[in-house]
């Protein structure tokens, strides 16, 4: 989870609600909640024809979930994991995210390792300050790098090193929503749009009665803010869409740009004309899981990697020899495109 509300402007995804922004056009059936979260906003929108106020359960999942997986919080479960601390009892949040990180390990090669934590931080992009980085360090860190490092057995994680920490940013948000999501689905509620940060989960149709529509912004490093320079809109039925970009979260350091994708495999920042990868499932924590990951896989393996993954859809931006923005989308993409 993300430390300060920068996420809120950072995010990739905007829902396209422009004509949402006030409860008293809603539909009276419908209903909206906003609060926050892991250092960003949130929004959850549903049939409310009982007048449930949810907002205080969701805010209950949204603090437990914290409690599990937020590296910020000192007592939670994965920052008692990262410290060696003994005796530490996972929950099923803990669990569920590291099963699905290690399966998308597996299946991205590597790309995408949620041990990669001590390199994040030490570039600045994770829950500690950034420190003068060099070659050694790097290569010394890379050393506890790897999900092949780590492991549940016994319901207890087992290292290799107990230098290897784990940092979980780029699929917890994802799976954070389909926790609210599911609450959602356990009360009966057959539509909702539910987004934290940006990134998505919907059901059923919108106060409109139409499917629900997302914007993606256009990857440009001036485009600060979400909603004002969209690339494309997609229309979402039961499906979640996250997305992964390193045009808003970099820094500059003696005229090189450092962007927060960071390769496990060499503990650098990835470079590469891939600018924004979105990603459509069913659940929103593959989705962010494999934005990520195809971050840093790049522009030419993802779109191999694609054309073998029939159950996942992507949208890719990237930039041409000449700096040019270009798109390349699955053909189940094609389909959810709203022409303008």
């Amino acid at each position: 989870m993300k430390k300060n509300l920068v996420k809120a402007v950072i995010v990739l995804l905007i829902i396209v609600l422009v004509t949402f922004t006030s409860r008293y056009r809603f539909p009276s059936h419908y209903s909206s909640i906003r609060g926050f979260t892991q250092g960003t906003t949130y929004l959850v929108t549903y049939v409310n024809k009982e007048g449930v106020n949810l907002q205080p359960a969701v805010d209950s999942l949204l603090a437990d979930f914290d409690t599990s997986l937020s590296t910020y919080i000192i007592e939670s479960v994965i920052s008692k994991v990262n410290y060696n601390e003994s005796n530490v009892v996972l929950d099923s949040h803990f669990i569920a995210v590291f099963n699905k990180s290690f399966e998308v390990y597996k299946e991205s090669d590597g790309a995408f390792d949620i041990t990669v934590a001590p390199v994040v931080n030490a570039w600045g992009f994770g829950f500690t300050g950034k420190v003068q980085v060099d070659s050694n360090l790097i290569d010394s860190l890379v050393a506890f790098v790897g999900m092949d490092k780590i492991k549940i057995e016994k319901g207890k994680v087992v290292k290799k090193f107990p230098q290897t920490m784990l940092d979980v940013n780029a699929i917890a948000q994802g799976y954070s929503v389909d926790v609210v999501a599911e609450f959602l689905d356990h009360k009966g509620i057959k539509d909702y749009l539910v987004e934290i940060g940006g990134e998505v989960r919907t059901k059923g149709k919108n106060p409109k009665g139409r499917v629900w529509t997302i914007g993606i912004d256009k990857p440009l490093d001036n485009n600060l803010i979400p909603g004002s320079n969209l690339q494309a809109k997609l229309r979402l039925k039961d499906q979640s869409m996250a997305t992964s970009g390193n045009y808003r979260k970099f820094f500059e350091e003696d005229g090189q740009k450092y962007v927060h994708s960071i390769n496990p495999k060499t503990g650098y920042p990835v470079t590469s004309n891939l600018l924004s990868a979105t990603v459509i499932s069913d659940d929103c924590m593959t989705a962010d899981a494999w934005a990520t990951a195809f971050m840093v896989m790049g522009l030419d393996k993802t779109k191999e990697f694609l054309n073998k993954k029939i159950n996942l859809q992507a949208y890719l931006i990237y930039s041409d020899e000449e700096g040019n923005l270009k798109t390349y989308a699955t053909k189940g993409v094609d389909k959810l495109l709203k022409k303008r």
